[in-house]
């Protein structure tokens, strides 16, 4: 179904919004997104574990599922979720706010149609470097009480034992990974997104479908390509314990030794393990960050205004 105020107030001709508007959304998106799909995203942790210890050994996305409901109680797959919860809202306002403020100053100075790509692709790589250095810390906690018998009772006590054992950095060992990831990963997803919509939403109106499939396939396709990234921050955000048992050391840091890592435990398919899972995850997840944004966008930012602009501005990823 495609919504539009009337005929000439279309989505395609509102303002981007204000700062405020696009935090607001941003955060709920971000929240939505990543406590809707936790129990998955939880599945795909467990599955990238490379040397899976007696009761952790799991045969698909499924089988992880029913597992770790069966043998570790009905809550076990949203176990560390409230560390997501505090750190995906104010990661998202962040990097939805920059996003668009760095696209339309981009935009701004650029008139060519033909360089639309890059800018989508450039203002997303910036305003990772913002949504991550929230994030990082966040991930650290809910991946480590995501692993199989995590020793953590809450993910304050997780917090509180990594910070008092490994010390601060513990929480940031990732970060440069988690970049090196998602500066593609976003590249890839907008990118991919913005063609989706050439298809699916020719009117550049407020289109909750499209806006779902062309968020779909962006994470998809994203999420498939990035998956040995993702692999080696796993690794370096839980210092998996029978890996380093196995590996004779104490930690693992950086991103040149978790892909020797890597590739020394599992081999090349090592590389994409838990694949099944972080693709079925990011789909549906992105559909979901896309459609919620773009609508609360939508909504809020028709109450910015009472007539529309001269020029047509962009939709919430669009510049056409």
């Amino acid at each position: 179904m495609t919504l539009a105020l009337d005929d000439t107030d279309e989505y395609e001709s509102l303002p981007s919004g204000s700062v405020i508007t696009h935090m607001i959304a941003g955060a709920i998106a971000g929240t939505a997104e990543h406590c809707v799909m936790y129990p998955l995203d939880s599945v795909k942790t467990r599955m990238q574990s490379l040397v899976p210890t007696p009761g952790g050994e799991y045969r698909g996305v499924m089988n992880t599922l029913t597992q770790m409901v069966r043998t570790e109680g009905v809550f076990r797959p949203v176990r560390g979720m409230s560390a997501v919860m505090i750190g995906a809202g104010p990661a998202h306002a962040l990097y939805f706010s920059c996003y668009e403020r760095i696209k339309e100053i981009l935009a701004t100075h650029t008139a060519a149609a033909g360089f639309n790509n890059l800018i989508y692709g450039a203002a997303g790589c910036l305003a990772t470097l913002f949504h991550d250095g929230i994030m990082t810390p966040a991930d650290v906690v809910k991946q480590r009480m995501q692993m199989y018998n995590s020793p953590y009772k809450s993910c304050w006590d997780c917090v509180k034992k990594t910070y008092h054992t490994e010390g601060a950095h513990a929480f940031y060992r990732s970060y440069t990974t988690q970049l090196g990831m998602n500066i593609p990963f976003q590249s890839i997803h907008f990118m991919v997104y913005e063609f989706m919509q050439r298809i699916t939403n020719k009117e550049r109106r407020y289109n909750p479908k499209a806006h779902m499939v062309s968020g779909a396939m962006a994470g998809a396709i994203a999420s498939a390509i990035t998956t040995p990234l993702d692999v080696c921050k796993t690794l370096l955000n839980t210092q998996e314990r029978s890996a380093l048992n196995t590996l004779g050391r104490s930690q693992i840091s950086g991103l040149a030794v978790a892909f020797k890592t890597v590739y020394r435990l599992g081999g090349p398919k090592g590389y994409f393990q838990g694949l099944s899972a972080r693709v079925l995850y990011q789909m549906p997840s992105t559909a979901i960050c896309w459609s919620v944004y773009e609508f609360f966008k939508f909504a809020m930012g028709a109450h910015e205004v009472e007539t529309p602009p001269a020029a047509p501005s962009s939709s919430g990823h669009v510049i056409d």
